[in-house]
Protein backbone atom coordinates (compact mmCIF):
# COMPACT_ATOMS: atom_id res chain seq x y z
CA UNK A 1 0.00 0.00 0.00
CA UNK A 2 2.81 2.36 0.84
CA UNK A 3 4.56 1.51 -2.41
CA UNK A 4 1.39 2.30 -4.33
CA UNK A 5 1.05 5.69 -2.64
CA UNK A 6 4.65 6.55 -3.38
CA UNK A 7 4.26 5.61 -7.06
CA UNK A 8 1.07 7.62 -7.27
CA UNK A 9 2.87 10.62 -5.82
CA UNK A 10 5.71 10.25 -8.29
CA UNK A 11 3.31 10.04 -11.21
CA UNK A 12 1.44 13.07 -9.94
CA UNK A 13 4.61 15.13 -9.70
CA UNK A 14 5.67 13.99 -13.19
CA UNK A 15 2.39 15.04 -14.73
CA UNK A 16 2.55 18.34 -12.89
CA UNK A 17 6.03 19.02 -14.22
CA UNK A 18 5.00 18.01 -17.73
CA UNK A 19 2.00 20.30 -17.53
CA UNK A 20 4.19 23.24 -16.63
CA UNK A 21 6.27 22.55 -19.70
CA UNK A 22 3.42 21.95 -22.16
CA UNK A 23 0.82 24.38 -20.85
CA UNK A 24 2.34 27.56 -22.36
CA UNK A 25 2.55 25.95 -25.79
CA UNK A 26 -1.00 24.65 -25.48
CA UNK A 27 -2.29 28.05 -24.44
CA UNK A 28 -0.48 29.66 -27.35
CA UNK A 29 -2.07 27.22 -29.75
CA UNK A 30 -5.56 27.74 -28.31
CA UNK A 31 -5.14 31.51 -28.39
CA UNK A 32 -4.03 31.44 -32.03
CA UNK A 33 -6.92 29.19 -33.02
CA UNK A 34 -9.39 31.40 -31.18
CA UNK A 35 -8.01 34.51 -32.86
CA UNK A 36 -8.33 32.94 -36.27
CA UNK A 37 -11.83 31.57 -35.66
CA UNK A 38 -13.54 34.46 -33.94
CA UNK A 39 -14.58 37.66 -35.61
CA UNK A 40 -12.49 40.73 -34.94
CA UNK A 41 -14.24 42.71 -32.16
CA UNK A 42 -15.34 46.15 -33.28
CA UNK A 43 -14.12 45.67 -36.86
CA UNK A 44 -16.28 43.39 -38.99
CA UNK A 45 -14.25 44.26 -42.09
CA UNK A 46 -10.91 43.39 -40.49
CA UNK A 47 -8.29 41.37 -42.35
CA UNK A 48 -7.94 38.85 -39.52
CA UNK A 49 -5.72 35.79 -39.30
CA UNK A 50 -6.89 33.00 -41.58
CA UNK A 51 -4.98 30.07 -40.06
CA UNK A 52 -2.07 29.01 -37.86
CA UNK A 53 0.86 27.14 -39.39
CA UNK A 54 2.83 24.92 -36.99
CA UNK A 55 6.39 24.15 -38.11
CA UNK A 56 9.19 21.93 -36.82
CA UNK A 57 12.50 23.86 -36.86
CA UNK A 58 14.59 20.69 -37.05
CA UNK A 59 12.82 19.38 -40.13
CA UNK A 60 13.22 22.67 -42.01
CA UNK A 61 16.18 24.55 -40.49
CA UNK A 62 16.38 27.34 -43.12
CA UNK A 63 13.49 29.07 -44.88
CA UNK A 64 13.06 32.14 -47.08
CA UNK A 65 13.11 32.24 -50.87
CA UNK A 66 15.46 35.21 -50.97
CA UNK A 67 18.36 33.03 -49.84
CA UNK A 68 17.30 29.40 -49.45
CA UNK A 69 15.66 26.73 -51.59
CA UNK A 70 12.89 26.23 -49.02
CA UNK A 71 10.25 28.63 -47.77
CA UNK A 72 7.07 28.30 -45.73
CA UNK A 73 4.40 26.00 -47.23
CA UNK A 74 1.91 28.75 -48.02
CA UNK A 75 -1.03 28.57 -50.37
CA UNK A 76 -1.66 31.16 -53.03
CA UNK A 77 -2.50 34.62 -51.63
CA UNK A 78 -1.22 33.77 -48.14
CA UNK A 79 1.12 36.19 -46.34
CA UNK A 80 3.26 35.94 -43.21
CA UNK A 81 4.11 39.30 -41.59
CA UNK A 82 7.46 39.60 -39.79
CA UNK A 83 9.00 42.58 -37.96
CA UNK A 84 12.66 43.11 -36.99
CA UNK A 85 14.75 45.24 -34.61
CA UNK A 86 12.24 45.99 -31.84
CA UNK A 87 10.97 46.73 -29.42
CA UNK A 88 11.08 50.51 -29.55
CA UNK A 89 8.07 51.88 -27.63
CA UNK A 90 7.62 55.00 -29.72
CA UNK A 91 6.87 52.99 -32.90
CA UNK A 92 6.51 49.36 -31.83
CA UNK A 93 3.50 50.14 -29.66
CA UNK A 94 1.73 51.74 -32.64
CA UNK A 95 2.47 48.68 -34.77
CA UNK A 96 0.86 46.50 -32.10
CA UNK A 97 -2.23 48.70 -32.06
CA UNK A 98 -2.57 48.57 -35.85
CA UNK A 99 -2.26 44.78 -35.88
CA UNK A 100 -4.71 44.43 -33.03
CA UNK A 101 -7.28 46.59 -34.84
CA UNK A 102 -7.15 44.15 -37.76
CA UNK A 103 -6.81 41.02 -35.55
CA UNK A 104 -3.59 40.12 -37.35
CA UNK A 105 -0.85 37.96 -35.80
CA UNK A 106 2.78 38.35 -36.80
CA UNK A 107 6.29 37.15 -35.93
CA UNK A 108 8.73 39.56 -34.24
CA UNK A 109 12.50 39.08 -34.28
CA UNK A 110 13.67 40.95 -31.18
CA UNK A 111 17.14 42.34 -30.47
CA UNK A 112 18.55 41.39 -27.06
CA UNK A 113 19.81 44.88 -26.31
CA UNK A 114 16.38 46.35 -27.07
CA UNK A 115 14.71 43.71 -24.90
CA UNK A 116 16.93 44.67 -21.98
CA UNK A 117 16.16 48.35 -22.48
CA UNK A 118 12.39 47.86 -22.95
CA UNK A 119 11.33 44.55 -21.38
CA UNK A 120 7.73 45.71 -21.14
CA UNK A 121 7.60 45.94 -24.94
CA UNK A 122 8.60 42.26 -25.25
CA UNK A 123 5.88 41.22 -22.83
CA UNK A 124 3.33 43.20 -24.84
CA UNK A 125 4.20 41.04 -27.85
CA UNK A 126 3.60 37.89 -25.83
CA UNK A 127 0.34 39.15 -24.34
CA UNK A 128 -0.98 40.04 -27.80
CA UNK A 129 -0.39 36.46 -28.98
CA UNK A 130 2.39 37.17 -31.45
CA UNK A 131 5.33 34.84 -32.05
CA UNK A 132 8.64 36.08 -30.61
CA UNK A 133 11.99 35.14 -32.12
CA UNK A 134 15.48 36.63 -31.70
CA UNK A 135 17.71 38.86 -33.81
CA UNK A 136 21.13 38.68 -32.00
CA UNK A 137 22.19 40.75 -29.03
CA UNK A 138 23.65 43.87 -30.70
CA UNK A 139 22.53 43.61 -34.36
CA UNK A 140 25.97 43.24 -36.02
CA UNK A 141 25.92 43.53 -39.81
CA UNK A 142 28.89 41.26 -40.53
CA UNK A 143 27.97 37.91 -39.02
CA UNK A 144 29.10 36.14 -42.20
CA UNK A 145 32.65 37.37 -41.46
CA UNK A 146 32.66 36.79 -37.70
CA UNK A 147 34.58 34.01 -35.96
CA UNK A 148 32.39 31.26 -34.64
CA UNK A 149 33.00 32.30 -31.02
CA UNK A 150 31.56 35.76 -31.68
CA UNK A 151 28.63 34.24 -33.57
CA UNK A 152 27.76 32.01 -30.63
CA UNK A 153 28.00 34.92 -28.23
CA UNK A 154 25.64 37.10 -30.29
CA UNK A 155 23.08 34.31 -30.65
CA UNK A 156 23.21 33.09 -27.06
CA UNK A 157 23.25 36.55 -25.48
CA UNK A 158 20.28 37.63 -27.57
CA UNK A 159 18.29 34.59 -26.49
CA UNK A 160 19.21 35.17 -22.84
CA UNK A 161 18.21 38.85 -22.93
CA UNK A 162 14.80 38.19 -24.53
CA UNK A 163 14.15 35.27 -22.17
CA UNK A 164 14.97 37.46 -19.17
CA UNK A 165 12.54 40.13 -20.42
CA UNK A 166 9.78 37.56 -20.84
CA UNK A 167 10.49 35.78 -17.59
CA UNK A 168 9.64 32.46 -19.24
CA UNK A 169 11.79 30.52 -21.68
CA UNK A 170 8.82 28.63 -23.11
CA UNK A 171 7.32 31.85 -24.49
CA UNK A 172 10.29 32.28 -26.83
CA UNK A 173 10.10 30.56 -30.23
CA UNK A 174 13.24 28.90 -31.66
CA UNK A 175 13.16 31.29 -34.62
CA UNK A 176 16.13 33.47 -35.63
CA UNK A 177 16.92 36.00 -38.33
CA UNK A 178 20.44 37.21 -39.20
CA UNK A 179 20.86 41.00 -39.16
CA UNK A 180 21.09 42.28 -42.69
CA UNK A 181 20.45 38.73 -43.94
CA UNK A 182 24.22 38.27 -43.92
CA UNK A 183 24.15 34.50 -44.08
CA UNK A 184 27.27 32.41 -43.49
CA UNK A 185 28.23 28.81 -42.94
CA UNK A 186 29.30 29.45 -39.35
CA UNK A 187 26.05 31.00 -38.15
CA UNK A 188 23.91 28.59 -40.17
CA UNK A 189 25.70 25.56 -38.77
CA UNK A 190 25.50 26.77 -35.19
CA UNK A 191 21.78 27.55 -35.37
CA UNK A 192 21.05 24.14 -36.89
CA UNK A 193 22.99 22.42 -34.11
CA UNK A 194 20.84 24.24 -31.54
CA UNK A 195 17.54 23.33 -33.22
CA UNK A 196 16.83 26.97 -34.12
CA UNK A 197 15.06 27.73 -37.39
CA UNK A 198 16.78 30.38 -39.50
CA UNK A 199 14.38 32.77 -41.23
CA UNK A 200 15.18 34.81 -44.29
CA UNK A 201 12.31 36.41 -46.27
CA UNK A 202 10.50 36.08 -49.57
CA UNK A 203 10.26 39.80 -50.32
CA UNK A 204 11.03 43.18 -48.74
CA UNK A 205 9.50 46.64 -48.57
CA UNK A 206 12.82 48.49 -48.07
CA UNK A 207 11.38 50.29 -45.06
CA UNK A 208 14.83 50.63 -43.45
CA UNK A 209 15.94 52.90 -46.30
CA UNK A 210 15.37 56.65 -46.44
CA UNK A 211 12.19 56.47 -48.50
CA UNK A 212 8.64 57.72 -47.95
CA UNK A 213 5.91 55.70 -46.34
CA UNK A 214 3.99 55.70 -49.62
CA UNK A 215 7.00 54.09 -51.30
CA UNK A 216 7.08 51.41 -48.58
CA UNK A 217 3.43 50.69 -49.31
CA UNK A 218 4.02 50.52 -53.08
CA UNK A 219 7.00 48.15 -52.78
CA UNK A 220 5.21 45.82 -50.36
CA UNK A 221 2.13 45.46 -52.58
CA UNK A 222 4.02 45.27 -55.87
CA UNK A 223 6.47 42.62 -54.74
CA UNK A 224 3.71 40.60 -53.12
CA UNK A 225 1.72 40.73 -56.35
CA UNK A 226 4.78 39.55 -58.28
CA UNK A 227 5.09 36.47 -56.04
CA UNK A 228 1.46 35.86 -55.12
CA UNK A 229 2.38 34.79 -51.56
CA UNK A 230 5.27 34.77 -49.11
CA UNK A 231 7.06 36.15 -46.06
CA UNK A 232 7.15 39.95 -45.84
CA UNK A 233 9.98 41.56 -43.86
CA UNK A 234 9.24 44.87 -42.11
CA UNK A 235 10.73 46.83 -39.16
CA UNK A 236 8.54 47.86 -36.24
CA UNK A 237 11.02 50.53 -35.10
CA UNK A 238 10.58 52.65 -38.27
CA UNK A 239 8.11 55.53 -38.36
CA UNK A 240 7.60 55.06 -42.11
CA UNK A 241 6.51 51.49 -41.42
CA UNK A 242 3.95 52.68 -38.89
CA UNK A 243 2.55 55.10 -41.48
CA UNK A 244 2.47 52.52 -44.28
CA UNK A 245 1.12 49.51 -42.34
CA UNK A 246 -2.61 50.47 -42.23
CA UNK A 247 -2.70 50.91 -46.00
CA UNK A 248 -0.83 47.65 -46.56
CA UNK A 249 -3.34 45.71 -44.44
CA UNK A 250 -6.33 47.33 -46.15
CA UNK A 251 -4.91 46.55 -49.59
CA UNK A 252 -4.24 42.94 -48.62
CA UNK A 253 -7.89 42.64 -47.61
CA UNK A 254 -9.08 44.26 -50.84
CA UNK A 255 -6.97 41.96 -53.02
CA UNK A 256 -8.03 38.80 -51.29
CA UNK A 257 -4.85 38.01 -49.35
CA UNK A 258 -4.97 36.06 -46.09
CA UNK A 259 -2.68 36.28 -43.06
CA UNK A 260 -1.00 33.14 -41.71
CA UNK A 261 0.40 32.98 -38.17
CA UNK A 262 3.46 30.72 -37.70
CA UNK A 263 4.23 29.00 -34.37
CA UNK A 264 6.77 26.32 -33.41
CA UNK A 265 5.72 22.72 -32.87
CA UNK A 266 5.43 21.25 -29.35
CA UNK A 267 4.55 17.84 -27.95
CA UNK A 268 0.90 18.85 -27.67
CA UNK A 269 0.89 20.85 -30.90
CA UNK A 270 2.42 18.75 -33.71
CA UNK A 271 3.50 20.24 -37.03
CA UNK A 272 0.90 21.01 -39.65
CA UNK A 273 0.78 18.15 -42.18
CA UNK A 274 2.51 19.21 -45.38
CA UNK A 275 4.11 17.64 -48.44
CA UNK A 276 7.84 18.09 -49.10
CA UNK A 277 7.23 19.88 -52.39
CA UNK A 278 5.18 22.55 -50.59
CA UNK A 279 8.36 23.78 -48.93
CA UNK A 280 10.26 24.05 -52.19
CA UNK A 281 10.85 27.38 -53.82
CA UNK A 282 9.66 26.16 -57.24
CA UNK A 283 6.79 23.77 -56.60
CA UNK A 284 6.32 21.22 -59.41
CA UNK A 285 3.13 21.80 -61.35
CA UNK A 286 1.01 19.35 -63.31
CA UNK A 287 0.81 21.88 -66.12
CA UNK A 288 4.57 21.73 -66.65
CA UNK A 289 5.60 19.06 -69.13
CA UNK A 290 8.73 18.12 -67.23
CA UNK A 291 6.67 16.83 -64.32
CA UNK A 292 5.25 14.14 -66.61
CA UNK A 293 8.53 12.91 -68.01
CA UNK A 294 9.36 9.35 -66.99
CA UNK A 295 12.27 8.74 -64.71
CA UNK A 296 15.49 7.54 -66.29
CA UNK A 297 16.13 3.94 -65.24
CA UNK A 298 19.48 3.14 -63.73
CA UNK A 299 21.20 0.49 -65.84
CA UNK A 300 24.21 -1.49 -64.63
CA UNK A 301 26.69 -2.32 -67.39
CA UNK A 302 29.01 -5.27 -66.81
CA UNK A 303 31.50 -4.06 -69.39
CA UNK A 304 31.88 -1.72 -72.32
CA UNK A 305 32.69 -3.24 -75.75
CA UNK A 306 34.62 -1.40 -78.43
CA UNK A 307 32.71 -0.71 -81.67
CA UNK A 308 34.48 -0.55 -85.07
CA UNK A 309 35.18 2.93 -86.35
CA UNK A 310 32.94 3.96 -89.29
CA UNK A 311 34.42 4.43 -92.77
CA UNK A 312 33.32 6.67 -95.62
CA UNK A 313 31.65 3.90 -97.66
CA UNK A 314 29.49 3.11 -94.63
CA UNK A 315 27.99 6.59 -94.76
CA UNK A 316 26.71 6.05 -98.34
CA UNK A 317 26.57 9.75 -99.19
CA UNK A 318 24.54 10.81 -102.20
CA UNK A 319 24.91 14.04 -104.09
CA UNK A 320 22.25 16.30 -102.60
CA UNK A 321 20.74 13.49 -100.54
CA UNK A 322 21.06 15.55 -97.34
CA UNK A 323 18.90 18.28 -98.92
CA UNK A 324 15.36 16.85 -98.89
CA UNK A 325 13.94 19.24 -101.42
CA UNK A 326 15.01 22.16 -103.58
CA UNK A 327 11.84 24.03 -102.75
CA UNK A 328 13.46 26.42 -100.25
CA UNK A 329 16.02 27.45 -102.91
CA UNK A 330 13.74 27.67 -106.00
CA UNK A 331 13.26 31.39 -105.70
CA UNK A 332 16.16 33.79 -105.15
CA UNK A 333 15.51 35.90 -102.11
CA UNK A 334 16.42 39.56 -101.78
CA UNK A 335 17.83 41.23 -98.69
CA UNK A 336 17.18 44.91 -98.34
CA UNK A 337 15.20 44.94 -101.63
CA UNK A 338 18.28 45.23 -103.86
CA UNK A 339 20.71 42.37 -104.29
CA UNK A 340 19.30 38.86 -104.84
CA UNK A 341 20.97 36.09 -102.88
CA UNK A 342 22.39 33.09 -104.70
CA UNK A 343 20.64 29.79 -104.39
CA UNK A 344 22.22 27.39 -102.00
CA UNK A 345 23.85 24.53 -103.83
CA UNK A 346 23.48 20.95 -102.57
CA UNK A 347 26.38 19.48 -100.73
CA UNK A 348 29.03 18.03 -103.07
CA UNK A 349 29.83 14.37 -103.10
CA UNK A 350 33.14 13.75 -101.35
CA UNK A 351 35.97 12.45 -103.48
CA UNK A 352 36.53 8.71 -103.12
CA UNK A 353 39.53 7.83 -101.00
CA UNK A 354 42.72 6.64 -102.70
CA UNK A 355 43.44 2.90 -102.57
CA UNK A 356 45.62 1.81 -99.72
CA UNK A 357 48.13 0.21 -102.11
CA UNK A 358 48.69 3.36 -104.14
CA UNK A 359 51.63 5.43 -103.02
CA UNK A 360 51.38 9.21 -103.11
CA UNK A 361 53.94 10.41 -105.76
CA UNK A 362 54.66 14.07 -106.41
CA UNK A 363 55.83 15.26 -109.88
CA UNK A 364 59.56 16.04 -110.29
CA UNK A 365 60.11 19.80 -110.75
CA UNK A 366 61.34 20.84 -114.23
CA UNK A 367 64.86 22.16 -114.70
CA UNK A 368 63.53 25.36 -116.22
CA UNK A 369 62.24 26.39 -112.81
CA UNK A 370 65.79 26.82 -111.52
CA UNK A 371 67.27 28.49 -114.68
CA UNK A 372 67.76 32.27 -114.93
CA UNK A 373 67.70 33.89 -118.43
CA UNK A 374 70.88 35.55 -119.60
CA UNK A 375 69.45 39.07 -119.63
CA UNK A 376 68.18 38.74 -116.09
CA UNK A 377 71.58 37.46 -114.93
CA UNK A 378 73.31 40.61 -116.27
CA UNK A 379 70.71 42.74 -114.56
CA UNK A 380 71.31 40.97 -111.31
CA UNK A 381 75.09 41.53 -111.55
CA UNK A 382 74.61 45.21 -112.35
CA UNK A 383 72.35 45.63 -109.35
CA UNK A 384 75.00 44.32 -106.95
CA UNK A 385 75.92 47.82 -105.59
CA UNK A 386 73.58 48.82 -102.79
CA UNK A 387 72.78 52.19 -104.28
CA UNK A 388 69.24 53.37 -104.75
CA UNK A 389 70.11 55.17 -108.02
CA UNK A 390 71.75 52.05 -109.44
CA UNK A 391 68.52 50.11 -108.81
CA UNK A 392 66.58 52.80 -110.69
CA UNK A 393 69.03 52.61 -113.59
CA UNK A 394 68.68 48.85 -113.90
CA UNK A 395 64.92 49.15 -113.96
CA UNK A 396 65.08 51.77 -116.72
CA UNK A 397 65.91 49.37 -119.59
CA UNK A 398 68.58 47.80 -121.70
CA UNK A 399 70.01 51.05 -123.00
CA UNK A 400 71.08 52.10 -119.57
CA UNK A 401 72.70 48.72 -118.97
CA UNK A 402 74.84 49.02 -122.11
CA UNK A 403 75.87 52.54 -121.14
CA UNK A 404 76.85 51.35 -117.66
CA UNK A 405 78.92 48.52 -119.13
CA UNK A 406 80.77 50.88 -121.50
CA UNK A 407 81.41 53.36 -118.73
CA UNK A 408 82.85 50.64 -116.53
CA UNK A 409 85.32 49.62 -119.24
CA UNK A 410 86.53 53.18 -119.85
CA UNK A 411 86.80 53.85 -116.14
CA UNK A 412 89.09 50.85 -115.71
CA UNK A 413 91.38 52.09 -118.57
CA UNK A 414 91.82 55.52 -117.03
CA UNK A 415 89.38 57.54 -119.24
CA UNK A 416 87.93 60.79 -117.98
CA UNK A 417 84.46 60.48 -116.47
CA UNK A 418 83.35 63.67 -118.23
CA UNK A 419 83.04 61.80 -121.51
CA UNK A 420 80.17 59.83 -119.97
CA UNK A 421 78.43 62.07 -117.50
CA UNK A 422 75.95 59.30 -116.76
CA UNK A 423 78.66 57.40 -114.86
CA UNK A 424 80.20 58.49 -111.58
CA UNK A 425 82.95 56.43 -110.03
CA UNK A 426 83.02 56.47 -106.24
CA UNK A 427 86.14 56.17 -104.13
CA UNK A 428 85.31 52.64 -103.07
CA UNK A 429 85.35 51.48 -106.71
CA UNK A 430 81.61 50.94 -107.08
CA UNK A 431 79.91 52.40 -110.12
CA UNK A 432 77.10 54.84 -109.60
CA UNK A 433 74.77 54.72 -112.60
CA UNK A 434 72.29 57.46 -113.41
CA UNK A 435 69.58 57.05 -116.03
CA UNK A 436 69.09 60.15 -118.18
CA UNK A 437 65.42 59.57 -118.69
CA UNK A 438 64.61 59.02 -115.02
CA UNK A 439 62.28 61.62 -113.57
CA UNK A 440 64.02 61.50 -110.19
CA UNK A 441 67.36 62.76 -111.68
CA UNK A 442 66.51 66.27 -112.88
CA UNK A 443 70.22 67.39 -112.96
CA UNK A 444 72.42 64.81 -114.69
CA UNK A 445 75.67 66.78 -114.13
CA UNK A 446 75.16 67.37 -110.40
CA UNK A 447 77.49 64.50 -109.55
CA UNK A 448 80.31 65.85 -111.74
CA UNK A 449 80.10 69.36 -110.32
CA UNK A 450 80.16 67.98 -106.82
CA UNK A 451 83.30 66.02 -107.67
CA UNK A 452 85.08 69.15 -109.00
CA UNK A 453 84.23 71.07 -105.85
CA UNK A 454 85.69 68.30 -103.71
CA UNK A 455 88.95 68.30 -105.78
CA UNK A 456 89.36 72.05 -105.39
CA UNK A 457 88.89 71.80 -101.65
CA UNK A 458 91.57 69.15 -101.38
CA UNK A 459 93.98 71.19 -103.51
CA UNK A 460 93.58 74.21 -101.32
Amino acid sequence: MMIGNVWAGVRTRQWAALSLVLLPGLLTCLTAQAASAADCPGNPDALGTSRTLVVDPREHPRIGAMQYPETLPLDDHEVVLTFDDGPLPRNSDQVLQILAAQCVKATFFTIGRMARAYPEGVRKLRDAGHTIGTHTQDHPLGMNRMPIERVRQEVDDGIASVTAALGDSTALAPFFRIPGLARGEGVEGYLASQGIQLWSADFLADDWRHISSSRVYELAIKRLEDRGKGILLLHDIQARTVAALPGILRELKARGYRIVHVVPATLQNPPTPTEPQQWQLHTPSETVAISRWPKIPGFAFAGAGALPAPSLPDLDWQDGALVPSAAPFDRATKRGGSVPLLRQAPWPTPAPPAPDSAAAVLPVPAQSIFEIPEGQRVTALASAPSSHRAEQAIAAGGATKRLATSASDEDSSGADFRKHPSLHTRRDGASHIVARGNRSTAHPHRGALKHLVQVKKRSV
